[in-house]
């Protein structure tokens, strides 16, 4: 794939934005990649447009992808729906780069973008139960929940607020791995802590106030061990991305020696396992092949964007991609490994905890950041020298792990 490339990304904030549409937060990341690439709507041959979650809200179930295309002046091209839960948007990129590939088009753009906030709590919240089984609910919930039996939960540590049932299954996840490696809440705290840090430097994240590990900790408690810091929030936003070949981007006019390739695009979905066997995790199979794909290495990637719709998330997921060894992700955490700076920075950008989780647009959020890294653009947040960086996604749940996961490696 070392011949796919990004030409253009952009990126409106994240987070609430009430008086904000659809189509007007997709126009704004539009018209920025637009220009980052040095193109047009006429130059565009395919659309994939990843939503999750408008027929939910606003009960447009059908044809979102046509609309939002017609309104940034795009029509008469192939346009593609995508819905893949929370990999959305980085399954649309895979798509889309697949299309390129094909050699059916040269220059496509890939576009997520969600509306979740809304004064109907209740209706926000039940946007999430359509990620599992929901033929099975009871079921489900035995299973996951009984991830983290063996660890006890503390008086007083469960919201007495709303929350999402995955809120749950992602205490019970971290449970899991606190008693098989023996993680702490203070290690999972420290994660939390560094992404708050280094949102702090991202204009467009959601939440942008630093906290201490101990400030962390000293939040108000979600279900244990996580606090309301460690958690995502459910924000609004859209991203975007020009993808082309060499023959496409020769027809561009601003990207030049700015392209950022794509070496590898892999999406793998969940299979049946124990959920201690962490070597058969969804993410360690697709890190696998992505990384043959490009042929590079862990060691070879010098910044990572990862799914941490909570802080543990970032934990399991730093661990299945193999940039630290099974069970040290929150002890990298303690050592400052993944701080910028550190031997491995993960999620500079503040991750899905800070920058925010438009969950259609999720995906292309960690392209847009990476894309920024390789090209010595982050500004305060820059990993000096990144040359190779991943991008892990996943979305919903299905036995006791994501149903779906993206993997995608770019190279400068």
């Amino acid at each position: 794939m070392s011949d796919i490339f990004i030409a253009g990304v952009g990126m409106t904030q994240f987070g609430k934005q009430l008086d904000r549409s659809l189509k007007g937060l997709s126009g704004d990341a539009v018209a920025q990649a637009f220009a980052d690439a040095g193109c047009g709507p006429a130059d565009i041959d395919a659309v994939f447009f990843g939503n999750c979650v408008q027929g939910h809200m606003e009960g447009q179930d059908m044809i979102r992808g046509e609309l939002v295309a017609r309104a940034v002046g795009i029509q008469g091209v192939p346009v593609v729906n995508v819905e893949n839960a929370c990999a959305t948007a980085s399954t649309a990129v895979h798509m889309a780069s697949a299309y390129v590939r094909s050699g059916a088009v040269d220059v496509v753009l890939a576009l997520g973008a969600e509306k979740m906030c809304s004064p109907d709590k209740a209706l926000m919240f039940s946007a999430f139960d359509g990620a599992w089984d929901v033929h099975e609910t009871a079921r489900n919930r035995d299973i996951l929940l009984a991830m983290g039996e063996g660890v006890a939960v503390p008086e007083g540590s469960v919201s007495t607020q709303p929350y999402s049932v995955f809120m749950d299954i992602y205490a019970a996840m971290s449970r899991a791995h606190m008693k098989t490696y023996g993680s702490t809440q203070a290690q999972i705290a420290a994660v939390s802590a560094k992404n708050h840090m280094h949102s702090v430097s991202n204009p467009l994240a959601q939440y942008r106030i630093p906290y201490t590990v101990e400030a962390v900790l000293a939040a108000p408690p979600i279900v244990f061990p996580l606090t309301l810091p460690m958690c995502s929030p459910i924000s609004d936003g859209a991203a975007a991305a020009v993808i082309c070949n060499a023959a496409g981007l020769r027809k561009l006019t601003a990207s030049g020696g700015r392209a950022i390739r794509i070496l590898a695009s892999v999406l793998q979905t969940s299979s049946e396992r124990s959920p201690y066997d962490y070597d058969r995790h969804v993410t360690r199979l697709a890190a696998t092949r992505a990384y043959a794909a490009a042929g590079v290495d862990p060691a070879d990637v010098d910044v990572a964007e990862v799914h941490d719709a909570t802080a543990m998330g970032e934990i399991i997921e730093i661990e299945a991609l193999g940039l630290v060894p099974p069970g040290e992700g929150g002890v990298a955490a303690e050592r400052g490994d993944t701080v910028i700076g550190g031997r491995i920075p993960v999620n500079p950008s503040g991750g899905l905890e800070c920058k925010g989780h438009p969950i259609g647009a999720t995906g292309l959020g960690q392209i847009y950041e990476l894309v920024a890294q390789l090209r010595g653009e982050a500004g305060a947040r820059q990993v000096d020298g990144a040359r190779i960086a991943v991008a892990q996604n996943g979305g919903g749940v299905l036995g006791v792990e994501e149903a779906v996961v993206a993997v995608t490696v770019l190279g400068r």
